[in-house]
């Protein structure tokens, strides 16, 4: 596979996402940081679920229904009530650091769904609970998040339920590409929302676990925008398998200690994201934990309330800080998730 050959369309999850009553666009804001000005791109209460993961879990989940029961993708009022029709016998199956699995759940429930999310020992029961009150099973499975993968394609195998993970690797390519094309609305509306104030980011900041979020808003950003800013990954110090697998230009497995930059302590990247981004991306930039901790505290001071994943873009802009440049950063994630 090469880069080119990746395709993700933007118009398809605007379709389908529209007749979502939760889906609308998430706010563009303009703030004071450090006497620059900056955009930001506040994710923080994306389609009621809080991370901007809803659009790729809902989107996906919706797309797969429609294609396995050969269902046409309509917003007239039957539309909700076929999908549920024809999607009681369905399973979804994921594992889940965080918001993909809950994106994964909502999505099932909204289309008539099952899912089953299988999570490590690591993530907080709390969580689990969230999971369960959207009406997902909710399976503890091993020690980290790369164990409860395993635990998740067994379980897809043995069952017969379709996996549905937001990484991709060689043989396992389509559903992942499904989610990184829901998430490429948000650079759609970015897009529509700097045509319209003829004001567009010269530098934009893209935070990266496994990376499909950072590819596919790389992608459409080099698809469709008429102003083209420089685009920079961020990663934790402690997991920079992006910046290293496109370093050796093959995927690698970092190692490193656990980050408190939970959605984004990912050791291997996507095999989508790392196609993508070795043409997209203009560099690479590593924060440390102390840095995403200011970044969050300095978000709470502008009335945004966000992790440390959530805020790791803003991390990278302060420690890369031009005043000459006006720069774009996501909110990916709100304070508890």
């Amino acid at each position: 596979m090469k880069p080119h050959d990746v395709i993700l369309e933007s118009a398809k999850p605007a379709e389908l996402l529209s007749a979502c009553p939760k889906y609308k666009p998430t706010p563009l804001l303009k703030k004071s940081v450090q006497n620059n000005s900056i955009w930001i791109k506040d994710e923080t209460d994306r389609m009621g679920l809080g991370a901007f993961k809803a659009l790729g879990g809902v989107y996906a989940v919706g797309s797969i229904i429609a294609k396995t029961q050969d269902l046409p993708i309509k917003t007239d009022s039957f539309f909700l009530d076929e999908f549920k029709s024809c999607a009681r016998k369905i399973t979804f199956v994921c594992a889940s650091a965080g918001n993909h699995g809950l994106a994964v759940a909502a999505g099932a429930e909204i289309f008539g769904a099952k899912a089953r999310i299988h999570l490590s020992d690591t993530v907080p029961e709390d969580f689990a609970l969230r999971l369960k009150h959207k009406n997902a099973e909710v399976v503890r499975s091993g020690a980290n998040y790369e164990e409860s993968i395993e635990a998740a394609i067994k379980d897809a195998n043995d069952s017969g339920a379709i996996h549905l993970a937001d990484g991709s690797w060689p043989g396992y390519i389509e559903p992942p590409r499904l989610v990184m094309e829901g998430y490429t609305i948000m650079a759609k509306e970015l897009r529509e929302e700097f045509e319209h104030l003829n004001d567009w980011p010269t530098h934009v900041y893209l935070q990266a676990g496994v990376g499909g979020f950072a590819a596919a808003i790389a992608f459409e950003i080099r698809k469709s925008w008429r102003v083209q800013p420089e685009i920079l990954i961020v990663e934790p110090d402690a997991a920079p398998c992006l910046k290293e697998s496109i370093k050796h230009r093959k995927i690698l497995t970092v190692e490193g200690p656990v980050s408190d930059m939970g959605r984004l302590d990912c050791k291997t990247p996507s095999l989508l994201a790392f196609e993508i981004l070795s043409s997209a991306a203009n560099d690479f930039c590593l924060i440390t934990e102390e840095q995403a901790q200011d970044a969050v505290r300095l978000a709470g001071e502008m009335g945004l309330a966000t992790s440390p994943s959530g805020a790791a873009g803003l991390a990278a802009l302060l420690a890369n800080s031009d005043k000459d440049a006006s720069s774009l950063v996501f909110f990916t994630e709100g304070s508890v998730n």
